[in-house]
């Protein structure tokens, strides 16, 4: 299983801090380290389409000019901005099987690892 996201990020933070509190094994994947290849960016928004990858709630969204944030409106655009300005990506993104999980939710996430052990 594979989680990518920026360490400082406080829902990052608590998705690591969940899933190491229940024992539960992962690859941590730092997109300001790391970066991320266009190649997952293409993987991931055949998954859930490129509108649910970008973050339009972070600071990186809130201070593109508006006619960058009007020139978003295919794949290949929008893709490339989160290839640029990976901070934009909606954070984190949880690999786990074949599903791909966006955001942090406790829930969700107990939904996922814990369902099947008790």
């Amino acid at each position: 299983m594979n989680i990518y996201g920026i360490k400082n990020c406080s829902t990052v933070k608590k998705a690591l801090d969940w899933l190491k509190e229940n024992n539960i094994e992962f690859t941590f994947h730092d997109f300001k380290k790391e970066g991320v290849s266009a190649e997952k960016l293409q993987e991931w928004s055949a998954k859930v389409g490129y509108e649910k990858l970008l973050n339009k709630q972070g600071l990186t969204w809130k201070q593109l000019p508006a006619e960058t944030k009007a020139s978003i409106t295919s794949v290949a655009a929008a893709l490339q901005i989160l290839h640029d300005k990976n901070s934009m990506i909606k954070r984190p993104v949880l690999e786990f099987e074949d599903q791909l999980v966006l955001g942090f939710e406790e829930g969700k996430y107990r939904m996922l690892f814990l369902s099947g052990k008790n």
